[in-house]
């Protein structure tokens, strides 16, 4: 009996009934209706088929035909195959034809991809990839203008395959793009006026055509002019040009500059950073985050020695104020490709301070000893200087030792000592001279202060402020590459032009604080600045929006308060080590891991929507991964814009069978972390990589959007495989849980008998004199 013919009757009978008056070729439809009904039945109520081995089953779509349901032989070739569907159809010339996915990614299918095909994927019969790019590579050269149009845009589409790519590439397309960029604007500049619009969809396509054919990789882009870069930069110097055709131009350069060193040197002259400044200035935050990708990338590739006059470019164009007026405190919400531009800007700006942390102070410099001496005279200027007279000079060097020792430097004897370890070298001193000289106030009641207190309880102020710039460029991460795949910017630090120097005023008087609410002494110097670590990376969390809410939220995490707040976590993570109670942890532990287990799972059938990353972020495409309800299919398919809300099955193109799975691997051991020069294979993106592995060679990678969503990926899918649950994750929920469950068994109830149902609601008064009004 045929397999659908074990649906229910009526329903089998119900789709007969609707075929019966087709024809033959329509009955063969009905079949594979009926096939496909009974494909998802059967998937819904969680049977798995297994099939015969390297068969897959398909339906095959033909222009003006009806689908044909087809059984593929992947040990066949594809060439045959692709003759049988055209044989089945009478169509000659077979080799003129190929198979692709028909979705809307119309991907085609190839040797090396064959094995991504699935059962009950639909496919199209249609034109090969070589005739394909033939054919558009002579329409786009039509002498009528429609038909150039009406081809760059299908160009534009097609351009996103790989395959199609190769082949349009080997017919010399990319040249060809650049010469109709380079001189087809000349071409039709006349015309500009009377046919804009066309135009600029025109010159639209071509750039979006190039884009995606740079993508994949194929051409270096050490093959440029310098008239075409000329021409790109020429569109992002204009003050009034078409939105998509600013966008891709500006994707263009981004990529130059990231991708070819002489690129970025030829860019460099061609864009100025004041000509990028306007299009921050308006309202469009696509146009903000390409031109701020533009920004960084000049400044990541900057040679050292321009870094920091790069820097002085961007404070004299106030690029930082007119970033925080148009796009942070702008009336909208900043989406997560701009987020991450700005985290980019803000690393980059701080790692300007890496040269003056690793610096290590030369004792012989007299500039830099000056700068020593200034700090003394600042703190004890109303004290008289000795005289040059003969004999004062001993004199002098033992006041100078005592005003060391009141500014809190190790070494009494040469301050210029403390400064040779790296990190932070020089730049403690920087934030030191800053300190006294903008928060002056501020600094002499702080050295005075703790002049004025005994030895043993004095704060430092030397050795503190060596180490606080220690732990702040540690928090900050200063000197290390941004990451991939981080969004955390933190809006105060564009608020002001020197916003690590403020930031370190702050700290310093917060740590001077903390070191009077905790009475402490020389011997607890490593404990205050772990309080203030904690202080600040609290405070940092909230992400406030100025320095000045960042000071408050640090008055509000006094050193009481965060020993409250530790107290209470030490509550809620209190750990009982009686044997009963740990025979009662034992007993519970398999209910709470189960629990967990379930809550991992139904999180993957939510799913979540990952990013294809490559070597230009802004570009890529997203996708989106979630298990079927039954826990037996992982559904996933590629999306064009980021969801709201969850993704609906049935538009996920592809399907993996959680039978299939063969290993999940994660970090080093991803296949697309093993890719030569793959993300950078930097330590956060190495974090959040992980791999499904199946069949022979096949594997899926992930780059989770965070931490939590690899965690939750990770122990979801190792439950699926019936392995142990083994993230972070997973043992700070297990322990929360079972704290909660034990306490929650171990309340004293005095011999309380609750009650199975509720108790019943009481009458109403008889009157209501006992409220009293308070008016």
């Amino acid at each position: 009996m045929p397999l659908w013919e074990r649906l229910p009757r009526k329903l089998y009978c119900k789709i007969l009934q609707h075929q019966q008056h087709e024809a033959q070729a329509q009955t063969r439809a009905a079949v594979y209706t009926v096939g496909s009904c009974f494909h998802w039945l059967w998937t819904f109520l969680g049977f798995t088929m297994p099939p015969p081995a390297d068969i897959v089953k398909v339906a095959i779509e033909w222009p003006g035909a009806y689908p044909k349901l087809m059984e593929i032989d992947q040990k066949k070739p594809l060439s045959a195959i692709i003759k049988e569907v055209c044989d089945g159809w009478s169509l000659a010339n077979h080799e003129y034809f190929a198979l692709q996915h028909a979705d809307s990614s119309n991907f085609y299918i190839t040797e090396k991809n064959r094995n991504e095909i699935k059962n009950g994927t639909i496919l199209r019969l249609t034109t090969s990839p070589a005739q394909n790019a033939q054919q558009l590579h002579e329409r786009i050269q039509s002498s009528s203008m429609d038909a150039k149009l009406e081809a760059l845009k299908d160009l534009a589409s097609l351009s996103r395959d790989v395959t199609f790519a190769q082949e349009f590439i080997n017919l010399d397309g990319i040249s060809l793009l650049t010469q109709m960029v380079e001189s087809g604007t000349e071409r039709y500049q006349k015309l500009q006026k009377i046919m804009k619009p066309c135009f600029g969809d025109m010159l639209s396509f071509t750039l979006t055509a190039f884009v995606e054919l740079m993508d994949h990789g194929i051409v270096s882009w050490d093959t440029f002019s310098v008239a075409f870069i000329k021409k790109i930069a020429s569109f992002v110097n204009k003050s009034a040009m078409d939105v998509s055709i600013l966008q891709r131009s500006l994707a263009i350069l981004e990529s130059m500059v990231l991708n070819s060193h002489d690129l970025y040197q030829k860019v460099a002259q061609e864009i100025t950073i004041g000509q990028l400044i306007p299009h921050l200035q308006g309202s469009d935050q696509e146009i903000q985050t390409y031109t701020i990708a533009v920004i960084n990338a000049l400044f990541l590739k900057a040679p050292d020695e321009r870094r920091q006059e790069m820097a002085n470019i961007l404070a004299q164009k106030q690029l930082r104020s007119i970033i925080l007026t148009h796009v942070i405190r702008a009336q909208r919400a900043i989406n997560n490709e701009m987020a991450h531009q700005l985290y980019v800007l803000q690393v980059l700006t701080f790692n300007l301070l890496e040269d003056r942390m690793m610096t290590k102070m030369d004792p012989q410099d007299q500039a830099q000893r000056d700068i020593i001496f200034e700090l003394r005279r600042i703190a004890f200027d109303a004290e008289s200087e000795p005289n040059n007279s003969s004999g004062s000079m001993e004199k002098r060097k033992s006041m100078y030792t005592r005003d060391y020792k009141k500014l809190g430097f190790i070494n009494h004897v040469n301050p210029a000592m403390d400064f040779t370890q790296t990190p932070p070298g020089m730049l403690a001193l920087d934030n030191m001279l800053y300190f006294a000289k903008h928060h002056q106030d501020a600094y002499i009641r702080i050295v005075l202060e703790n002049s004025s207190r005994e030895d043993k309880h004095e704060c430092p102020f030397g050795r503190s402020s060596i180490e606080l710039t220690k732990m702040l460029c540690e928090i900050l991460k200063v000197g290390e590459l941004p990451s991939e795949t981080c969004n955390d910017f933190h809006p105060m630090f564009f608020t002001h032009d020197r916003s690590f120097e403020e930031f370190f005023c702050i700290c310093i008087q917060l740590l001077n604080k903390t070191w009077k609410e905790m009475r402490a002494t020389s011997e607890d110097f490593n404990k205050v600045m772990q309080v203030v670590k904690e202080q600040v990376m609290r405070a940092l969390t909230t992400k406030p929006s100025s320095l000045d809410q960042f000071k408050s939220k640090l008055q509000n995490l006094s050193y009481t308060e965060i020993l409250k707040i530790r107290q209470s976590e030490r509550m809620n993570q209190e750990d009982f080590q009686s044997r009963p109670i740990l025979e009662l942890k034992e007993k519970i532990q398999p209910e709470i891991l189960e629990l967990i287990k379930q809550q991992r799972l139904n999180r993957l059938v939510e799913g979540t929507c990952f990013r294809k990353l490559n070597c230009r972020r802004r570009q890529d495409k997203f996708w989106y991964c979630r298990l079927s309800p039954n826990h037996k299919v992982l559904h996933y398919g590629d999306l064009e814009e980021s969801p709201q809300g969850e993704v609906p099955h049935d538009s996920l193109q592809d399907k993996l069978p959680v039978a299939d799975i063969k290993a999940v691997v994660t970090g080093k051991d991803c296949p697309h972390m093993k890719e030569k020069g793959a993300l950078k294979q930097n330590k956060e993106v190495l974090e959040l990589a992980f791999s499904i592995l199946y069949d022979s060679n096949c594997q899926l990678n992930f780059i989770a959007p965070d931490k939590h969503e690899y965690c939750i990926w990770t122990d979801g899918l190792n439950a699926l495989l019936g392995k142990d649950m083994m993230s972070d994750l997973t043992r700070n929920d297990l322990d929360t849980l079972l704290s909660m469950e034990i306490k929650l068994r171990l309340l004293d109830l005095e011999n309380i008998q609750i009650p199975d149902a509720p108790p019943p609601i009481p009458k109403e008064p008889s009157n209501y004199d006992f409220v009293y009004d308070c008016n």
